[in-house]
């Protein structure tokens, strides 16, 4: 596959936020469809092979004819904040070095969203959840979450030690707002990117877009 003169391929992740609302969505679609297709060569229900029908939105079984359409994983990402209105940011195990971000995961079978936020959080952190808000939603297509965003408040009474499982995080502190501000900036703590809904929350907190770190 050939390019434009000049035209250069770039993941989704850093340049959806330079994106209109519709080239977003159309953008957000396909990989969202491409990844499902790539996964899910086969049935199943039979293990045997599919074709693509309906223009890419649905598989069918060559065998039993059935039919399998693109599933959707529910996911909750959330800002966690304490008393003092400090926010709870981690480091995944497998990010590199200095990235944070908000607390995330997936929603288990039977469970409400409000009930993953405080399953997660204390899994992952030992942090006691109480008020859970939503805030808001987005499609995160890799390969195929929802991602649906809360603000959440550590429970009247709890304690703030933050105990990290070791696992999904290996790093994980409360940041004031100050105390973020200048570890963003000299480069000690690298932000997910103003594409993700993670973004969105932390500079939600913050009261507004964060500073750059140096080149």
């Amino acid at each position: 596959m050939s390019l434009a003169a000049g035209a250069r391929f770039a993941h989704l992740r850093d340049v959806g936020d330079r994106l209109c609302d519709r080239d977003t969505g159309l953008a957000t679609t396909a990989v969202a469809l491409a990844a499902w297709h790539e996964r899910n060569p086969r049935c199943p229900r039979c293990g045997e092979a599919t074709e693509v029908v309906e223009g890419g939105w649905v598989r069918r079984c060559l065998v039993d004819h059935s039919l399998h359409y693109p599933r959707t994983d529910a996911a909750v990402i959330m800002a966690v904040v304490d008393a003092a209105d400090r926010l709870l940011l981690g480091h995944a195990a497998h990010w590199p070095q200095r990235r944070y971000s908000t607390l995330a995961g997936y929603v288990e079978p039977g469970e409400s969203l409000e009930a993953a936020v405080r399953r997660e959080v204390a899994e992952e952190t030992g942090v006691v959840v109480g008020d859970v808000r939503y805030v808001g939603s987005q499609p995160w297509p890799f390969p195929c979450s929802l991602m649906t965003a809360f603000r959440a408040q550590v429970a009247e009474g709890a304690g703030t030690d933050v105990v990290v499982d070791g696992v999904e995080l290996t790093a994980a502190r409360f940041f004031s707002r100050e105390e973020l501000g200048a570890a963003v900036a000299d480069g000690e703590v690298h932000l997910p990117t103003r594409t993700s809904i993670a973004r969105a929350l932390i500079e939600d907190w913050f009261g507004g877009p964060l500073p750059q770190p140096p080149a």
